[in-house]
């Protein structure tokens, strides 16, 4: 079984850079406090790292 990261935005994407609100879009996140479940990946990583001032990440089970 392959392991499960929980993304949760926890700051406003309001007034940054156009890249940054379009990985938050591409990550699937909706609003402020809405969580998604992705795979724990390279790629997953990478958006998460380019947002990640922005997000939560936790791990699943």
């Amino acid at each position: 079984m392959s392991k499960k990261i929980k993304i949760t935005q926890v700051k406003s994407a309001i007034g940054r850079l156009a890249n940054q609100k379009a990985t938050i879009k591409a990550l699937g996140i909706r609003k402020l406090n809405h969580s998604v479940v992705h795979e724990d990946s390279a790629v997953i990583r990478g958006m998460v790292n380019t947002v990640r001032h922005l997000v939560k990440v936790e791990d699943v089970e």
